[in-house]
């Protein structure tokens, strides 16, 4: 039963899981941002649906593991949030989201690189992957920020609403390498975050056109 719905739907969910990321990123972190608490209840729902979605796209059972955990990670931090403070509530969701990202990245990279067509839900599966590298150095951010409190200018790293949405724009300013302005680098270590991602930004994009067109000629071939 698995093995069809992979060949029917395992393509598109990486569409769905596209299209699920980017509104975590662009709409329900900002709007957690302006005081909506809506960001942490979505983020839960989204779990749950990537781990849904990775019981079709893989049958790898660390990858589910580590998904599960990520969502109890989650929960855990919702409730404490609710009903008393604790202060690691930041460092248990960076880590959550860390091993998310991945995970996720590794099943995701699996479905888009292996051999066949290469489908316009492929395609979407590669800008998937782009958006995961930001997500996982946005975690990596909160981490050194957390440790550091004076490694970046720019963002305070406390547990409030606004900082998954600083920690994405951070991301990526520094993937894209658009530049900073607002948000300035100043631990060696946040300086050499940076520039990994930034030289990541630049190299994904020619590594992974190269990669497709590579695939594609072999099923031209075939």
């Amino acid at each position: 039963m698995r093995q069809l719905l992979r060949r029917e739907y395992g393509d598109s969910l990486l569409t769905l899981l596209a299209i699920l990321l980017v509104f975590t990123i662009f709409l329900f972190a900002p709007l957690q941002a302006l005081g909506i608490f809506a960001f942490h209840a979505f983020a839960m729902l989204a779990i749950l649906v990537i781990i849904a979605s990775m019981l079709i796209i893989s049958d790898h059972p660390f990858a589910l593991a580590v998904m599960s955990v990520a969502f109890l990670a989650n929960v855990s931090v919702f409730l404490i949030r609710l009903f008393s403070t604790w202060p690691y509530n930041l460092h248990l969701l960076a880590a959550a989201w860390f091993a998310l990202s991945i995970t996720l990245g590794g099943v995701v990279a699996e479905a888009v690189f292996r051999p066949g067509k290469v489908n316009y839900h492929r395609v979407v599966g590669s800008v998937l992957l782009y958006l995961l590298i930001a997500v996982m150095f946005g975690t990596l951010f909160i981490f050194v920020g957390l440790s550091f409190p004076d490694a970046f200018k720019g963002i305070a790293f406390a547990d409030d609403s606004a900082l998954a949405s600083s920690a994405f724009y951070l991301s990526f300013v520094t993937l894209t390498s658009t530049g900073y302005g607002d948000v300035v680098p100043v631990h060696p270590l946040a300086r050499s975050l940076c520039n990994l991602e930034a030289v990541t930004g630049q190299l994904f994009p020619a590594t992974l056109l190269a990669r497709i067109v590579t695939l594609q000629l072999r099923e031209y071939s075939s």
